[in-house]
């Protein structure tokens, strides 16, 4: 097997022979060098794995050093070694991409861990993570058997999510498929959960409800409205919690999470109910009776969440709340663009609402066209691909520009969404509802045993289309197939991701506030 090759610079490379002796005994090749120039001919002439490099030196500086060794190689790993700590220096070595950092004088046992925590980082990252997620396995299954509240869920898939992170670093792919079945585990058993206490929980004398749609803006967002500062509340429609995660992880060092929750969407988990319940503040068949002119039915063309504006209008009326207001709906970056330029008028609302569609588009893209399914083929490729959306997108640009101004946001979503695995085979008419997680319809033939029903869809305060329609509802990664082509439609939906069921991933939703680390 091939040493790891290093060179080692600096203008008093005598002195730290000591230093190069140890590392020669610890198995590593290292060539040495006294200044720049020298430095970066090698770099042309040789491979070499990591590169020590002195900040001080005659001729040369290190950063300028660093910077021509980048012109030639941009994936060697670069330690700096300086006398200094001014922060200047540490700022443009950061800035021109160095994986470490170390003050003279240096031990020998410094350079040792620099070493092994920049060129065997994946293998002791992997192995961590692995002997780590053994010692948590019964603890969760543990949790997953007890599980016997709302918040222990929520407990509970926080520390799922949590794994799910810590594993993708990890290049053992077994652990990962342990997690997954796990994590099937706790979907199967949260849907029972569900099942047993729904409709319990949209009883208003229910103190042990969970918060759920219609009380999002009365429970987490009025409260934080102000006079003299802006609020801006920000919705990124079908976001799961394990994406806002990856969303959170780039906020570093601009905003500051004051306080992280989750809360618990209405049934269906489709846009059409769960957002309007937000906005209008209500549960569907209360929306339908007191406003019919701002809900569209289920098997009708029209957009579905085409009010959210004047729901929510009617929402503060409703509360005798006088407030200054803004609402946007961003569906791609010209239109987030506009909504930016406009960010000296949004400053003067106490209340901004921006609704971000790009996660919604993205998983019926995912569907409905080849390269984006390959692209997000599994679950850490769509996290990936929301990450890669949020730092490039205008949402990110209007959040740099807003931390430096005491405002106060809060991100959340109106629901998740699921990969699917398992179809169900299911009969209904020309006005049953399309959604794959859902059914709403008077002639449904089913197995009841497979899902979730409600027969009389008021107790769930949902709107029906005449008075035998039911609704009934996927679990875990099921989902609702008509029984014609029954073989190619299972085949195209397997492996998509889709709302409207009930699972952890469409259920439980984060709702965080965030102030800015104004400096």
């Amino acid at each position: 097997m091939r040493k790891i090759r290093i060179l080692w610079t600096d203008d008093e490379i005598e002195s730290l022979r000591p230093h190069i002796f140890f590392l020669t005994e610890k198995g590593y090749e290292v060539d040495t060098c006294t200044n720049g120039n020298d430095t970066v001919d090698l770099v042309r002439q040789n491979h070499y794995d990591l590169i020590f490099l002195d900040e001080h030196m005659p001729g040369l500086s290190g950063i300028e050093t660093l910077r021509l060794i980048r012109e030639i190689r941009t994936d060697i790993p670069v330690v700096m070694i300086t006398k200094s700590e001014e922060e200047d220096i540490m700022e443009a070595a950061i800035g021109s991409a160095i994986e470490y950092y170390l003050i003279k004088p240096v031990k020998p046992n410094q350079v040792l861990l620099a070493i092994k925590k920049i060129l065997d980082q994946k293998r002791l990252v992997t192995k961590k993570a692995t002997t780590d997620y053994r010692l948590e396995f019964s603890r969760i299954g543990n949790m997953i058997s007890s599980a016997s509240s709302f918040s222990d869920w929520a407990e509970l898939y926080r520390k799922i999510v949590f794994w799910e992170s810590e594993l993708e670093k990890s290049t053992d792919p077994g652990m990962s498929e342990i997690l997954m079945m796990q994590e099937n585990e706790a979907n199967n058993s949260f849907s029972k959960f569900v099942m047993k206490n729904y409709l319990g929980w949209l009883d208003p004398k229910n103190e042990n409800a969970p918060l759920m749609s219609p009380s999002l803006f009365s429970s987490k967002i009025l409260p934080h409205v102000s006079p003299g500062q802006s609020l801006f509340f920000i919705l990124i429609d079908n976001m799961r919690f394990d994406q806002w995660k990856k969303i959170s992880a780039e906020l570093t060092g601009l905003y500051r999470i004051m306080d992280e929750d989750i809360y618990c969407s209405i049934l269906p988990t489709a846009t059409q109910f769960s957002r309007n319940a937000i906005f209008a503040g209500m549960m569907p068949s209360r929306i339908v009776a007191t406003t019919p002119q701002y809900w569209i039915s289920d098997n009708e063309e029209e957009g579905k969440n085409e009010f959210e504006e004047e729901l929510f209008k009617n929402q503060l009326a409703g509360k005798r709340l006088r407030i200054s207001w803004s609402y946007h709906k961003i569906s791609n970056s010209q239109e987030g663009r506009k909504v930016n330029e406009k960010i000296k008028q949004l400053l003067e609302n106490d209340l901004n609402i921006l609704v971000f569609n790009f996660v919604d588009i993205l998983s019926h893209a995912r569907t409905e066209i080849g390269l984006i399914r390959d692209l997000a083929g599994d679950e850490s490729a769509y996290r990936s691909i929301v990450r890669s959306w949020f730092i490039h997108s205008s949402l990110f640009e209007l959040l740099n520009m807003l931390a430096s101004h005491p405002v106060k946001i809060i991100f959340s979503t109106d629901h998740g969404t699921i990969r699917v695995q398992n179809p169900l085979k299911i009969i209904g008419d020309k006005k049953t509802s399309a959604n794959l997680r859902y059914k709403m319809g008077r002639n449904l033939n089913y197995n009841p045993a497979e899902v979730f029903e409600l027969r009389d869809p008021e107790a769930a305060f949902l709107p029906r289309a005449n008075i035998s329609s039911r609704y009934i509802f996927a679990r875990n990664k099921d989902y609702l197939v008509y029984q014609n082509n029954f073989n190619y439609y299972a085949g195209y939906y397997k492996d998509t991701f889709q709302h409207g069921g009930i699972s952890m991933q469409e259920m439980l939703l984060p709702v965080v506030l965030l102030e800015p680390v104004i400096k």
